[in-house]
């Protein structure tokens, strides 16, 4: 009887390489940006599909920092530099909120899901009397969620060097 001939894979010394754990975010971390997508959705939803006046209503913020824009920038400049910069800050918070809950979901992905809501809510706002729907709204706030999702990712490579 002839013995069993070693295979060159049978040959190979197996290496193993520490590699200390996966830092894992506490269950909180984890839970919290998708228990706040539903209120912040709503909210959103409410700002822009609400007729204009109630709408001005919820958001006393904007009226605050209209009026400090419009003693700094031209009257007719300062109307749409408000309305843009307002587009994308309202839209920053959710590709946050994507983007922490959904970590491994690419940004670029979280921006498309940011276009699909914005794209939802001109399309409802052309059936809406008082709600004028424009290409801007769905720039600002592409951006914005773009905006918010690269946030977290860098702020995460950051926290990944340390």
């Amino acid at each position: 009887m002839t013995a069993p001939t070693r295979t060159p894979e049978r040959q190979r010394a197996r290496v193993y390489a520490w590699a200390p754990p996966a830092r894992r975010r506490p269950p909180v971390m984890r839970v919290l940006p998708n228990l706040l997508l539903g209120p912040y959705a709503l909210s959103v939803f409410l700002i822009t599909l609400l007729p204009a006046s109630q709408a001005g209503k919820v958001t006393g913020v904007v009226d605050a920092l209209a009026s400090w824009i419009d003693a700094r920038v031209p009257q007719l400049q300062s109307y749409a530099l408000l309305e843009f910069l307002a587009n994308v800050a309202l839209f920053v918070p959710l590709g946050v909120l994507l983007r922490w809950g959904w970590p491994r979901v690419p940004w670029w992905m979280i921006t498309l899901v940011g276009l699909a809501m914005t794209v939802t809510i001109e399309s409802v706002q052309t059936m809406l009397p008082s709600r004028f729907p424009a290409i801007s709204d769905v720039i600002a706030n592409t951006a914005g969620t773009a905006v918010g999702g690269l946030l977290v990712t860098i702020q995460a490579k950051v926290f990944r060097r340390r």
